[in-house]
């Protein structure tokens, strides 16, 4: 990189001559304040995750998904072209969660704060990472999705999102209130 020639005099009064009348500032230091940090989870809302993990998941439901096949399924009463729109990718899942190395019910309890974030945020589509392995967290979290009331389709994700181990979901964003609900 060239380094630049400095100014001769006859340069730097020209210079001064065409910025005219000009002061130099005070530089002002502006102090923000320090972002807040986030509260710790504490033992109170992990009890109340696995709490709502044992509500709504069941290891004993057995859904009629064909674990064969490639996942697929919209809750009853909800458009089936949804499973469609999943698979062709025109849902960009906006929160991902990644399941690798956890059991079955540290899963569940994780779900359950994947679902209740989506609901938080506003976030209609994400993504779950569970992998392959040795197929149990592959089987089992179908099978926990389809119990979840707020969950209305699901699907295996496309190869962009994980393909094979992973699945996108939609989660309801009705609330209560909501008149349509």
């Amino acid at each position: 990189m060239k380094k630049p020639t400095p100014l001769n005099d006859d340069d730097l009064a020209l210079f001064r001559q065409e910025l005219g009348q000009t002061r130099a500032f005070v530089q002002d230091k502006a102090h923000f304040p320090r972002p807040q940090k986030k509260k710790a989870i504490t033992r109170h809302s992990e009890q109340t995750k696995l709490e709502q993990a044992e509500f709504f998941f069941s290891d004993e439901y057995e859904p009629d998904i064909d674990g064969q096949k490639v996942l697929s399924y919209v809750k009853a009463g909800h458009n089936s072209f949804l499973a469609k729109q999943l698979r062709r990718g025109e849902y960009t899942p906006e929160l991902i969660l990644d399941l690798h190395g956890l059991n079955k019910e540290d899963s569940k309890a994780e779900l359950i704060a994947l679902i209740n974030a989506c609901k938080k945020q506003h976030v209609q589509c994400a993504s779950i990472m569970h992998g392959i392995g040795e197929r149990v967290l592959k089987n089992k979290i179908p099978h926990y999705l389809v119990q979840h009331p707020d969950v209305i389709a699901m699907h295996q994700a496309p190869l962009e999102w994980g393909g094979k181990s992973a699945i996108l979901i939609l989660v309801d964003l009705h609330l209560p209130h909501d008149p349509k609900y």
